[in-house]
């Protein structure tokens, strides 16, 4: 069946879809802004509690700042997921967006490391991921979800690039208390728009929390999405260790960052939409995910052999940028194709609980290895375990096509 000849979004579907691609935009918004600025400004504060500030103690805290939301959301992702299965979607997703607009105000006001991880991990605990891929489950019909996924997996990688661009420049004009301050401001945005949905029925859960949690944990072609989901956020993760400062010691300005990224990331959005319309129209998921985790390989080998060169580090961001963003599309969308309805909260928790563990395994293993062994080491950790993905997921090919 061609795109032209698929069944259409309708307007309520379309409407809603789209309300709820906006929530995830401003959490992830919230969540990605900070990817680019905040290594060098983690690194400006005093480490706190009386913790010595070696730079090993002062690189693994810049870490565990970077990636301690991933670790909260991780231990709520599920919880929440099957919470909302049993007492609705929306109350559940405004608490979260209520304490991830906290944790973002703390962190405005953190004046030590310590302090900072602490606020991060407080906006982890808002996980709500999960609860909104459920949402659009809810409110759109089976034959045209891709498209609806598709709407937020979209949302994800727009969000992705504009953070990276507005990131330099937003904390050059109000520094990073600033930026925090807009992060909350924007989950409180997102909680009007959660509101403006009138919840729907929910399926009647023929079995319990547990069984259904179990049959989502047993399924192989799920696991294969988790696993691709946590390789690529904590390669994400640990590339944004070492990314900004590398960019400073060439003497990039916050201005001149903004140029580098916003030029890979238009080039990135440009290649990466007819590589999503192949993989819809021509029914080639299997082979657009392929090539699109090739290029995550490829990217790390390329950081790993091009050290000190910005057309180096430019090439293989543009690589990672096309790889990630096509990746951050198609597998939310498959996964909502493998989900049983009566547990797509705890499939779309166990989904973006081992997201959110990549992300803080990424961000803390970075750190780790950049300090050991430096950036070599850290990339060149990233492309294995970026290739042992590429394996994994050539030889669920029969169940994912």
């Amino acid at each position: 069946m061609t795109m032209s000849s698929a069944p259409a979004l309708n307007s309520l579907e379309r409407s809603i879809s789209t309300r709820l691609a906006l929530v995830f935009a401003l959490r992830m918004f919230g969540l990605f802004i900070v990817l680019p600025i905040l290594a060098p400004y983690a690194q400006s504060l005093p480490m706190g509690w009386g913790i010595e500030a070696t730079p090993h103690n002062v690189g693994l805290a810049v870490g565990l700042a970077m990636g301690a939301y991933g670790l909260t959301q991780a231990f709520l992702y599920i919880p929440y997921g099957l919470l909302s299965d049993r007492v609705g979607r929306r109350s559940v997703v405004v608490v979260g967006l209520l304490i991830f607009a906290a944790g973002a105000l703390w962190a405005a006001r953190a004046e030590t490391l310590v302090e900072l991880v602490a606020a991060r991990a407080l906006q982890g605990a808002g996980a709500i991921s999960s609860v909104v891929v459920a949402m659009v489950a809810d409110h759109t019909r089976a034959q045209v979800r891709t498209r609806a996924m598709a709407m937020v997996g979209m949302s994800i990688a727009l969000t992705f690039a504009l953070s990276l661009v507005a990131a330099p420049l937003l904390e050059a004009m109000v520094g990073m208390s600033g930026v925090f301050v807009l992060i909350a401001v924007l989950a409180l945005l997102a909680i009007g728009l959660i509101v403006s949905i009138k919840p729907v029925p929910l399926p009647v859960p023929t079995a319990s929390s547990m069984a259904l949690l179990k049959a989502v944990l047993q399924d192989s072609a799920q696991w294969r999405l988790n696993i691709g989901v946590f390789v690529l956020h904590a390669v994400q993760m640990a590339m944004w260790v070492v990314i900004p400062q590398r960019l400073l010691d060439l003497h990039f300005t916050h201005v001149g960052s903004t140029w580098l990224y916003l030029a890979v990331i238009v080039l990135s959005m440009a290649a990466m939409i007819p590589l999503i319309i192949r993989a819809e129209k021509h029914h080639r998921m299997h082979q657009v995910m392929r090539a699109a985790i090739v290029l995550i390989v490829v990217s790390q080998i390329g950081l790993a052999l091009n050290l000190v060169g910005a057309a180096g580090i430019a090439v293989s961001l543009l690589l990672f940028f096309i790889g990630f963003n096509v990746l951050e599309a198609t597998q939310p969308s498959l996964l909502s194709k493998l989900t049983n309805p009566a547990s797509k909260g705890a499939a779309a928790g166990v989904y973006n609980t081992v997201q959110a563990l990549g992300l803080f395994v990424g961000a803390l293993a970075g750190a780790w290895l950049n300090v050991a062994g430096g950036a070599l080491a850290l990339f060149a950790c990233s492309a294995l375990l970026a290739a042992a993905w590429l394996f994994l997921h050539e030889r669920g090919r029969t169940q994912t096509d």
